[in-house]
């Protein structure tokens, strides 16, 4: 049972915004109804791009922490579903 969330929301410039939830509907409803002061309040219309569900709240933590590391690039390859550019983006590039 997936009962916590990791999403993505594209605003009206094209920026994202990363949140965790337990009621992505809801809390979907409150961006676009700014029921709460938020990045998303002053960017509308908003779309929700992407949900992945968790069992635990502490896995939906981690990868909203671990998204909004990356980079545009690396979003929107999830964003896709693109597995594999993201496994290609994931990889460290070193200087020689």
């Amino acid at each position: 049972m997936q009962s916590f969330y990791v999403y993505i929301i594209k605003c009206a410039d094209g920026s994202y915004y990363t949140g965790h939830t337990d009621n992505i509907e809801a809390r979907f409803e409150q961006h676009v109804l700014s029921k709460t002061k938020s990045y998303t309040s002053s960017r509308k219309p908003l779309k929700l791009v992407f949900c992945e569900g968790f069992p635990e709240r502490s896995q939906a933590q981690e990868a909203e922490r671990q998204i909004k590391g990356w980079s545009r690039k690396k979003k929107d390859a999830l964003i896709k579903r693109d597995f594999v550019l993201l496994k290609k983006l994931a990889k460290k590039k070193f200087k020689k």
